[in-house]
């Protein structure tokens, strides 16, 4: 999309209305009247599209940039499908049940939900994916906070701030890998410099989440031995229930394409659901595939947390993708995003208003396309020569990218990683951001050691 070609210069009295306009229409609907973004974002494009046939453009040459804007979700797309398999299958192999009872055993009366963070940390480092990180151990610890009739905003805030930190963190990461390359730095020297940010925030959001934890007489241990029993009870929990997973992080960790990795877990769990599932046919597998697994144990609580995945899950989300890229599409043929790239560009003269322009157009870009890595290529494509210029190292300019740029897509109700966490954690953006702590520090202390020139080193 960054490449998309501005038909038009708007003036940038003309460029802050509309983007103002847009912002406002989209906050006022999912915050005020609770709506879903699709329809405040409908009504943006559409008074794009007006606004561009007023300034004389034809209706050909907005919907070529709505269509190369979408064409930037088509990855993503086939992504999000195949995340709806791998619930679905990691399910009827027991994979997910059987996270949930670690999960169980890992909960102690103290610390509950800085452990959830701790977990989501690790596992995200490992396989190098935020969002799949949310769709198997978040899910699994929804599960158990919904069952100890705990908070599920913070529960998903502390699983966000965690997938986020090791998807930022992990040599595994595309985003972390995409960051370096466009920095033009060796990915472990930005994953060195990076810590500079990282360990703060991750101290902060630790301390903060041990703080908001369940206090001690709060947990009710008989009712987790109660859940324990009838997630047992399903007979869906098996030793080889953990081999997708394994399988998971191996393919991961040996660097395989992500949509190769989700496809050939979700068929190793398949198969395995066969072991105890021998009357399943491949009709009703293939219903499963498409429309989620079906819980029916009796039981309500567990019902209700195992009744999830398929494609057919993922078309809320691979919707308003769409719907947020095609705006974002537009934003650039309209030369909207343009404009305020030029007028930042102007007022680099210092280290802080260098890296605070860096990290403010990383958060913009995330805002008005939704995309966590347009708002790393056009960001980074755009101030890389300032950064020469200023004589700093190029791994600053990649640790404000992802600082400002990365973990900020979870926070964008209409953004990628918003609208996905929304689906898979059952719980609106709005709801979880507030805890999402490590997420919010992170652009706050780049842009920090910006000011004070703290951990900045020149060439």
């Amino acid at each position: 999309m960054f490449r998309i070609k501005p038909k038009i210069t708007p003036s940038l009295k003309e460029a802050l209305l509309l983007t103002g306009l847009i912002l406002f229409i989209i906050g006022i609907s999912i915050i005020y009247f609770e709506s879903v973004p699709h329809i405040p974002i409908v009504i943006s494009i559409l008074i794009l599209l007006i606004y561009g046939l007023a300034k004389g453009l034809s209706f050909k040459e907005l919907e070529y940039g709505m269509g190369e804007g979408a064409k930037a979700a088509i990855g993503s797309v086939f992504l999000f499908f195949f995340i709806g398999i791998l619930i679905s299958s990691w399910i009827i192999s027991g994979t997910i049940p059987a996270l949930m009872k670690v999960g169980l055993g890992l909960v102690t009366p103290y610390f509950y939900f800085a452990i959830i963070f701790v977990i989501s940390s690790l596992v995200g480092l490992g396989i190098g994916s935020s969002l799949t990180t949310a769709a198997t151990i978040g899910t699994a610890f929804m599960g158990i906070s919904a069952a100890l009739d705990f908070s599920l905003a913070i529960t998903a805030g502390a699983i966000v701030s965690g997938a986020f930190f090791g998807d930022k963190m992990s040599p595994l990461s595309d985003t972390t890998n995409l960051a370096a390359a466009i920095a033009r730095v060796d990915l472990f020297d930005h994953i060195k410099n990076m810590a500079w940010t990282t360990v703060p925030a991750f101290l902060i959001t630790l301390i903060s989440l041990a703080i908001l934890s369940p206090a001690r007489q709060h947990l009710d241990i008989q009712q987790i031995e109660n859940f324990n029993y009838v997630l047992m009870n399903t007979g869906m929990i098996h030793w080889y229930s953990f081999i997708p997973l394994l399988v998971m992080v191996f393919l991961s960790i040996k660097k395989v394409p992500a949509l190769l990795t989700l496809a050939t877990s979700s068929f190793v769990g398949i198969i395995l659901s066969f072991f105890h599932m021998p009357d399943q046919t491949i009709s009703s597998l293939f219903n499963v595939l498409y429309g989620g697994y079906v819980s029916q144990t009796g039981n309500l609580m567990l019902d209700s947390l195992l009744t999830r995945g398929g494609i057919e899950s993922m078309m809320f989300t691979v919707s308003l993708v769409l719907l947020a890229l095609s705006m974002g599409g537009l934003l650039f043929t309209l030369g909207i995003i343009p404009k305020f790239l030029m007028q930042m560009e102007s007022k680099l003269n210092t280290l802080g208003s260098l890296i605070t322009v860096t990290a403010t157009t990383g958060i913009l870009v995330n805002f008005l396309t939704g995309e966590q890595y347009l708002s790393i290529l056009i960001t980074g494509e755009m101030y890389q020569s300032q950064y020469k210029k200023l004589g700093l190292d190029g791994k600053h300019l990649s640790r404000t990218l992802e600082d400002a740029g990365t973990v900020i897509n979870p926070l964008v109700p209409w953004g990628v990683c918003g609208v996905f966490l929304t689906n898979v954690l059952g719980i609106s953006t709005i709801q979880y951001a507030p805890f999402a702590f490590f997420c919010i520090l992170c652009p706050i202390l780049t842009i920090f050691y910006g000011w004070t020139g703290w951990t900045i080193t020149k060439k």
